[in-house]
């Protein structure tokens, strides 16, 4: 946890909650909080809840999960339990339960395993595996819940390293979805171009959840090589708007000069999340690409 006044919290607090403020500043501030942690950050973050950005909401949510703060749990099953949320808000709240781990999460995501919208009751099903898999793994096994790229992802990648092999679990829509993760982590990790193009491919099957988490390796990856998939999904206007949302933030991750320009295409799409999606994405292409990030590489690169 930084070190800061709690007046500074309720500063950078105040910026998360003014809808007035451009999106851009709300999200760092958000990234902040989650930066300083404690519970006072958990309690502003959670503050912000009854915002009409499904998407701020829904970073709110994954946010709270990242921390893997117990003192979020209540905050997350309310919005779990709020059937008034939008589902990729209640979504983004059942991962983080399952982020955060504890056995106080099991009685809601059971609750909602079986959830008429099917993104919420996938990821209450994912986030129910990652728990009992935490507490049931051997101590070895359980390093490989630490992600490569400093996430809580939600599963741990499989021990499998024949990128063939991965590929046909991932394309199986038969395979429990924590098996398909699993793959689909492990090849994040090994992260070759023939990994790359299993992923690409798998962004073709399957459900709104699993496609989108898809995208969100891919952003974590940061490889040129993914910048066609993700275009052709986002391009694409009858895909759900989870995945869509999350092709564009992965552009932004990317940050090449074709992201930007794919991203100013869908500045004005006619859904919010991805249009604002696409605004955060090319924020991150702009810091990405700005001289303090470039310094700030070099530094941690020598």
């Amino acid at each position: 946890m930084l070190s800061v006044s709690e007046d500074q919290i309720r500063s950078i607090g105040e910026v998360l909650s003014n809808d007035k403020r451009p999106l851009k500043e709300r999200f760092r501030a958000l990234f902040t909080l989650r930066n300083i942690g404690g519970p006072l950050s958990i309690e502003l973050i959670g503050k912000c809840f009854n915002d009409p950005s499904v998407l701020l909401k829904h970073e709110l949510a994954y946010c709270l999960g990242q921390m893997q703060d117990e003192k979020a749990l209540d905050i997350l099953i309310s919005v779990l339990d709020d059937k008034n949320q939008e589902p990729m808000v209640r979504h983004e709240a059942a991962e983080a339960l399952g982020a955060i781990g504890s056995d106080e999460a099991l009685e809601c995501l059971q609750k909602y395993k079986d959830d008429k919208v099917i993104e919420v009751a996938e990821t209450c099903q994912l986030a129910l595996e990652r728990i009992n898999w935490l507490k049931n793994s051997e101590e070895e096994n359980k390093g490989l819940s630490q992600s490569l790229y400093n996430s809580v992802d939600p599963a741990p990648p499989s021990s499998i390293t024949n990128i063939d092999e991965l590929k046909k679990i991932l394309v199986d829509e038969k395979a429990t979805l924590f098996n398909r993760y699993r793959a689909m982590f492990a090849l994040r990790n090994i992260g070759t171009e023939p990994a790359i193009a299993a992923l690409g491919e798998a962004l073709n099957y399957g459900s709104a959840l699993f496609k989108h988490e898809i995208a969100f390796v891919f952003g974590q990856m940061q490889k040129e090589s993914s910048i066609s998939y993700l275009k052709h999904s986002l391009e694409n206007d009858t895909e759900n708007e989870m995945v869509r949302h999350e092709c564009a933030e992965a552009l932004g991750s990317i940050a090449t000069d074709e992201c930007t320009e794919i991203l100013n295409k869908y500045l004005s799409d006619e859904k919010r999340v991805v249009k604002e999606s696409c605004v955060i994405a090319l924020d991150m292409c702009e810091y990405e690409n700005s001289p303090e990030f470039q310094y700030a590489n070099t530094l941690t690169s020598t």
